[in-house]
């Protein structure tokens, strides 16, 4: 078995897809309107209209997320809150160095998704 992706459900793909181009520094991948994928070595992240799930009913709700929390790897979290800041809406937390050695900053996605930019302790 093989991980392939995390799924955000969005009623505005074009505002998510656009928010996490910015964060990731990166161009999403577009094969339909309705679904994006920005594929790092690591994951990928995918963006998706409720209409990729409709088969599964009510399973699935847009904006509702308060259980998972995307996280991205960085050289340099302040650095990139920084570049950042502007444009975020709702900071969770600014860079912090938590208990266990990691360096964090989290904020919402414009779906009120939690986002974690992180960095390991240096050696």
């Amino acid at each position: 078995m093989s991980f392939a992706s995390i799924r955000i459900i969005t009623e505005d793909v074009d505002r998510l897809v656009t928010f996490y181009e910015r964060v990731t520094g990166q161009a999403a991948v577009r094969p339909a309107p309705v679904f994006a994928q920005l594929v790092s070595p690591g994951a990928t992240l995918a963006i998706a209209s409720p209409v990729t799930v409709a088969v599964l009913g009510d399973a699935v709700t847009p904006a509702a997320n308060r259980s998972v929390v995307v996280e991205f790897q960085v050289a340099d979290v302040d650095a990139e809150f920084a570049r950042l800041e502007p444009e975020l809406t709702d900071v969770v937390l600014a860079p912090t160095t938590m208990g266990w050695g990691n360096r964090s900053a989290l904020f919402r996605d414009p779906d009120g998704n939690l986002v974690n930019l992180f960095s390991r302790p240096t050696a």
